[in-house]
């Protein structure tokens, strides 16, 4: 990783320093970031002449070697200091939370409206709602395209910026268009490298943030932070990791809950830690408990479904979401906890 004296290279810098990595088969990747340029060599950087050459460059302050399969995810590495910001928010410092229904209903419009402002009361930042939905039967309800125009009507209602999942590129794109500020890659696509690289790629230099949930088949830590890393290696260090439960599920839980690994997550990356609760119990009478063990292990958010009447709802909801009365003394109850971890 190159680090430069200024706060980024010229044009002519950047072209000598490609020039010179390219001899090595690596290339670089502009990382920008909010305060300074970082500029990560990818390929195999185990070329000691490479590093001398480029250390030999006025222009550079240092290049530092990160021996670690995620060299940009790594809690070592530069961006460590990377602040990641959402509506006033400021992850890692203060507590994110993004709630919403599970699935947007488009037969039903009138009540993600009022959901949307009743998050927003209870004091979430952030509006989830699954306009595309993977589904594990091909004749459950897929989500409907519809329904993007109708959280986008939210939006524009509360102000509340969106989080919503994508599953492949089209999807991506109408995302883009409508300027969605967080982009969720489920736990099906957790692995999905070209999904993740093209995600990496249409968002760099951008203010999007990616929430990348972890896979429901016991995903090991490392392989989780190298899903992340390559979206960050596309172009986008915005991304933020979200256990949800794996597989096989516990008892009367839809999955085995994970809030245990965050610190283990935290030990390795300087990635903010969002946990979903919701898809961890499967059960709204646990989805309290859970977040507030989460935040207790170090959570630096949550992603809770929450409806304004959950048996009315459709997808998940009837079972797993919280109405925004039991979400905004949640939020009360995990800024505590949270102020505790701190002092």
């Amino acid at each position: 990783m190159i680090i430069s004296k200024e706060l980024k290279l010229t044009d002519a810098q950047l072209a000598e320093v490609e020039a010179i990595v390219a001899e090595f088969d690596c290339r670089i990747q502009v990382i920008v970031g909010a305060h300074r340029c970082v500029y990560a060599i990818l390929g195999d950087e185990q070329h000691e002449l490479m590093f001398n050459r480029l250390i030999g460059l006025p222009y550079v302050d240092r290049v530092d070697r990160i021996e670690s399969a995620y060299k940009l995810m790594d809690l070592r590495g530069e961006l460590a200091s990377h602040p990641i910001e959402i509506n006033g928010c400021r992850i890692k410092k203060d507590i994110l939370v993004i709630a919403g229904p599970c699935t947007v209903d488009p037969q039903n419009p009138n009540a993600l409206y009022e959901t949307a402002e009743a998050v927003k009361e209870a004091g979430a930042q952030v509006l989830r709602g699954g306009v595309w939905k993977p589904r594990t039967v091909p004749y459950s309800y897929q989500g409907d395209t519809a329904a993007l125009e109708l959280i986008l009507e939210a939006r524009d209602r509360t102000g509340l910026p969106l989080n919503i999942e994508v599953m492949d590129g089209w999807q991506l794109d109408m995302a883009l268009e409508a300027k969605v500020e967080i982009l969720q890659i489920g736990t099906r696509n957790a692995l999905n490298y070209s999904l993740l690289k093209e995600i990496g790629q249409k968002t760099q230099n951008t203010e999007t943030l990616v929430l990348l949930k972890r896979g429901r088949h016991m995903a090991p830590i490392d392989e989780f932070i190298a899903a992340a890393e390559y979206v960050a290696a596309g172009g986008n260090p915005n991304v933020m990791l979200c256990p949800r439960g794996t597989l096989p599920g516990l008892d009367d839980y839809r999955n085995h809950p994970d809030e245990s690994i965050i610190p283990l997550l935290k030990r390795k990356t300087w990635a903010p830690v969002i946990y979903d609760p919701s898809h961890a119990v499967g059960r709204g009478e646990f989805v309290p408990h859970s977040s507030k063990a989460a935040i207790a292990y170090g959570a630096d958010g949550l992603n809770i479904e929450a409806h304004i009447d959950p048996a009315t709802g459709i997808g998940d909801d009837p079972k797993q979401a919280i109405t925004p009365e039991k979400l905004g003394r949640l939020i009360k109850d995990v800024e505590v906890i949270s102020s505790l971890g701190r002092s």
